[in-house]
């Protein structure tokens, strides 16, 4: 059984917002699937099906994006399921062109809070992430407002493209493997803003909890 975790943060106000979209590429697996994610369990919204004949469990942290990591230990401990293998975590990415997707088979948190409190509560940086690339910052922006901003009408066009690539990018990791699946959608394209990591790390820590 996988565990496919969308990070985000609960409540009304944070829909469609940059740093939600963890949460809609859940939500369109979800819909895809016809599998319901409501069970309120181990701190997060699961729910069970089946993707690409693999049986999964779709989770929602409703811990706020800075302990995401909690309910994902639960999860994983309650199903015994090897967090290394098995797990794939889907997370916003503010250095990458908007609308760009990338999948890591391991790596440091990159300045995501999110991702550092997963690592920390795993005690390892070996889990699959799919990145959805969300842009850099304009200039002038305060960073914490732009990642709990909602994107704009053309934004929201663009995102809906790299949800629906990120779902691609699950369906490919469980048919063929996380190899395969970063062959075929670790496009090359030009980063947003690569040292904003510190940057990022800063405005995630401000969330709410």
């Amino acid at each position: 059984m996988y565990v496919i975790a969308g990070l985000g943060n609960p409540r009304r106000e944070y829909e469609n917002t940059r740093h939600n979209v963890g949460f809609a590429v859940i939500d369109m697996l979800a819909e895809k699937y016809g599998i319901r994610v409501n069970e309120l369990k181990h701190r997060g919204l699961i729910g069970k099906g089946v993707i690409a004949g693999e049986r999964v469990l779709l989770v929602k942290p409703v811990t706020y994006m800075n302990l995401s990591g909690e309910c994902i230990r639960e999860v994983l401990q309650y199903y015994r399921i090897d967090g290394e293998k098995d797990l794939i975590v889907i997370h916003d990415d503010i250095s990458l062109e908007q609308g760009m997707i990338r999948i890591r088979k391991k790596g440091s948190a990159g300045g995501h809070n999110g991702l550092k409190n997963i690592i920390a509560q795993l005690g390892s940086e070996t889990f699959m992430r799919i990145k959805v690339g969300v842009g850099g910052k304009p200039e002038g922006y305060d960073l914490v407002d732009y990642v709990l901003g909602h994107f704009s009408k053309e934004e929201r066009e663009r995102m809906a493209q790299a949800q629906q690539d990120a779902c691609s990018a699950v369906e490919a990791i469980l048919t063929d493997g996380a190899d395969e699946a970063m062959n075929r959608f670790n496009r090359k394209g030009k980063k947003a803003e690569p040292k904003q990591g510190a940057a990022q790390d800063a405005a995630c820590g401000m969330e709410e909890k």
